[in-house]
């Protein structure tokens, strides 16, 4: 099976050269996506708002590459303050509360400085059963 590339359209992903997401074989790799809601190009401030749009997103990029967020193994949260923790853990809880992938919350500065929020997982097609 040929590599296949994803796109959300967004024009940062020409500009900076990647994919929303990358399907080889069963596995696929979602790059770090931000709480844009990508419909009205509008970052909501809220950390949790933020945190839902980026399951949005990377849940169309996975049903796109033929996978779901019940595929997702490994899931990377990175946030801008410790401060953010207990709500996003309310959002990951609500999305993978069951699916449970293995995970890292990392505090870490982010390109821009109304994001708050950056999510990146593995899936691999029919880990979920």
């Amino acid at each position: 099976m040929a590599v296949q590339r994803i796109s959300t359209g967004s024009p940062l992903e020409k500009q900076a050269g990647y994919s929303r997401a990358i399907r080889d074989g069963d596995w696929v790799h979602v790059a770090g996506t931000t709480g844009y809601d990508y419909a009205i190009m509008v970052m909501p401030d809220d950390v949790g708002q933020q945190a839902d749009n980026c399951f949005k997103t990377i849940s169309a990029a996975l049903e796109e590459a033929g996978a779901s967020l019940n595929d997702v193994v490994r899931a990377r949260y990175y946030i801008t303050d410790p401060s953010y923790a207990d709500e996003v853990f309310r959002i990951t809880g609500k999305y993978f509360g069951d699916i449970r992938p293995a995970a890292t919350m990392v505090v870490a500065g982010l390109i821009k400085t109304e994001m708050k929020i950056e999510i990146e997982v593995t899936a691999r097609v029919g880990a979920g059963g």
